[in-house]
């Protein structure tokens, strides 16, 4: 599935419970390299250096480099330190949970609302920008997702910024198209993870899953399915596909309603 040998760039990395976590280690399973972007040294030290899930060999055994994507010097720099590239992995988002998301969508922040649409969406482009010399012989980048289809209690700006995400996926994948580079993106069920934890009332969007998902999701074991299906488009089997918004979800997005009693597992 993965090049044999070739290197992937998995940025966003916060500790051993996110998403970037488990694409690399996919990747690195079907035979890839990795490279992981953190934020920065405390965010380092404050989820991954001090949390008991990984050794400290563990850690001294990822390939971690330092890229705060608000700031675009430093994705310029972060790419500057690399070499040829077979994919790179989006796994970026942030909204302050006091002002962008919440029981009232208005708020007085606008800047925090500009800051998580820089953070969340318009980063992407930066980074396609920059990889794309890297990626010499085409590849794949793929940008991390969730419903757009459906308005969410709380999620407020967070919801507005992943539909403007997924319409800059395929803007990207036009522009793209020519230097053979796939730009897509999954929209996955709700993930147990750090950042998760930060969403007010993630549970809800949990127990919404539950009553709708026909096939069950869980949001802690299913992680690895959302690594699975970012493994996939990155690989040579998905040479074809971009532009494209693959719903990794256990089916909720269809559904029109609930599950009947009858209809689940």
């Amino acid at each position: 599935m993965i090049e044999q040998g070739k290197t992937y760039l998995v940025m966003g990395l916060l500790d051993p419970h996110s998403l970037a976590y488990f694409i690399g280690k996919t990747i690195e399973r079907y035979g890839g390299k990795v490279i992981y972007s953190v934020q920065n040294e405390i965010v380092k030290k404050r989820y991954l250096n001090a949390g008991k899930l990984l050794t400290a060999q563990e850690i001294n055994g990822l390939d971690l480099r330092f890229c705060d994507v608000a700031d675009e010097a430093q994705v310029q720099a972060l790419f500057e330190g690399l070499g040829p590239l077979a994919g790179v992995v989006h796994s970026i988002a942030y909204a302050n949970p006091k002002t962008c998301m919440g029981n009232e969508f208005h708020n007085r922040s606008m800047s925090d609302v500009l800051k998580s649409y820089q953070i969340s969406c318009a980063s992407l482009a930066t980074v396609a920008q920059q990889a794309a010399p890297h990626l010499k012989d085409g590849g794949g980048i793929v940008a991390l997702s969730f419903d757009t289809h459906h308005v969410y209690p709380q999620y407020n700006w967070m919801g507005v910024h992943k539909a403007a995400l997924e319409a800059l996926v395929r803007a990207l994948a036009r522009r793209h198209g020519r230097d053979r580079i796939r730009v897509n993106a999954i929209s996955s069920g709700p993930v147990t993870t750090t950042a998760a934890s930060k969403i007010p009332d993630f549970e809800h969007i949990g127990n919404l899953w539950a009553q709708t998902s026909p096939i069950p999701w869980d949001p802690v074991a299913d992680r690895q399915a959302v690594a699975n299906a970012v493994t996939f488009l990155l690989s040579p089997l998905a040479a074809k596909i971009t532009g494209q918004i693959l719903a990794v979800d256990g089916g909720a997005a269809i559904m029109g309603g609930p599950l009947l009693e009858h209809e689940k597992a």
